[in-house]
């Protein structure tokens, strides 16, 4: 049976480097961001109401939509970002599910920005892992590789949920903040235990995912208790 781990964190915290390591320890990888291109790519589901929404100046001469132009839309206005996500994340949340339905791998990781918002957590994950690190190493990141000024680099952190919320979400934390060594080790070890945590569901009940999903159950719990309170 597989199992399968949510990874997320925001944006520059470090979550690819995190995903190249647990492939290399042999997770199968599906990236919601990808997905995203995907479903709003000329003949997804989710383009003709992406377009429809923002409008033809979005859309590049080749018919592709400008993922910079729509960018700049939506993160400058919280209530076009909330408009665009409830276009692009059902219909990415439809895909994951069909990729988890064919896969034959023991563990996949699903990684996604929004994997707690989009409620992509709850719906399909065994258990949720964020990737944290320092506000200026997130700043300098994103800053150097997505090409953006300081001040667009801050206008996309900003329009994140504060890191503290995921990590109150979470079951692993990883802290990205020290070298990539550092990172390495809190990777495998939690690896380790994931997968003891599978053998020992196995060998006590057949079902390797039932200490998984109740530990995972009693945190959305306590998250919906917070919540109510």
């Amino acid at each position: 049976m597989t199992i399968v781990i949510g990874l997320t964190g925001n944006i520059g915290t470090g979550k690819s480097t995190v995903l190249q390591m647990l492939a290399g320890l042999g997770a199968q990888i599906i990236d919601a961001d990808e997905l995203a291109h995907e479903v709003i790519a000329p003949g997804g589901p989710a383009y003709a109401a992406v377009v429809e929404a923002f409008g033809s100046q979005i859309v590049r001469p080749d018919g592709r939509i400008d993922r910079g132009k729509l960018g700049a839309i939506a993160f400058r206005d919280p209530q076009a970002l909330a408009r665009l996500e409830a276009l692009v994340h059902p219909a990415v949340i439809a895909r994951t599910r069909e990729l988890l339905a064919q896969t034959q791998a023991e563990v996949v990781v699903v990684e996604a920005i929004k994997l707690l918002e989009a409620g992509m957590a709850r719906q399909l994950c065994d258990t949720v892992w964020v990737v944290t690190c320092r506000p200026e190493q997130q700043l300098a990141r994103v800053t150097a590789q997505r090409g953006l000024s300081e001040a667009e680099a801050r206008l996309r952190m900003e329009a994140q949920p504060p890191q503290e919320e995921k990590i109150a979400q979470a079951d692993v934390v990883i802290d990205n903040s020290g070298t990539v060594e550092e990172t390495r080790r809190q990777v495998e070890a939690a690896w380790e235990k994931l997968r003891e945590g599978k053998k020992k569901g196995t060998e006590g009940t057949g079902n390797p995912k039932e200490g998984i999903c109740s530990r995972r159950r009693g945190r959305r719990d306590a998250s919906s208790l917070r919540s109510s309170a």
